[in-house]
């Protein structure tokens, strides 16, 4: 399983980014695709993630800013940071799990500043 992500950038605060990941491989219909984040010198922490059904996860930290959503058909997940602040800064990560395992992507930096 492969996975490349797209979108990163630099933004001032308040504005947008739309990051899109796509995943190839053997994949099982049954899985999870989200995003992750890692700032300097903190941990790698859930930004959201959804399940092939469609339910969703956020951290409460970009609920209301943050929207995740998926084309089963390509395969792909994206991530659409509206209202975006300079905590936001952070390198992100999209995770494809299946079947008890976790792949990840490469990150992309997202930088938020004036």
């Amino acid at each position: 399983v492969q996975l490349q992500a797209f979108g990163g950038g630099s933004v001032q605060p308040g504005g947008s980014l739309r990051l899109s990941c796509a995943v190839s491989g053997r994949l099982f219909s049954n899985n999870v695709m989200g995003w992750y984040r890692q700032a300097p010198g903190k941990d790698r922490e859930l930004v959201a993630e959804m399940i092939t059904g469609g339910r969703t996860n956020y951290a409460e930290s970009v609920k209301g800013r943050f929207t995740i959503s998926r084309d089963n058909a390509k395969n792909t997940v994206y991530l659409q940071m509206n209202s975006l602040k300079p905590e936001d800064t952070a390198v992100y990560y999209c995770k494809f799990s299946q079947r008890g395992m976790d792949h990840w992507g490469k990150g992309t930096l997202v930088t938020v500043s004036s």
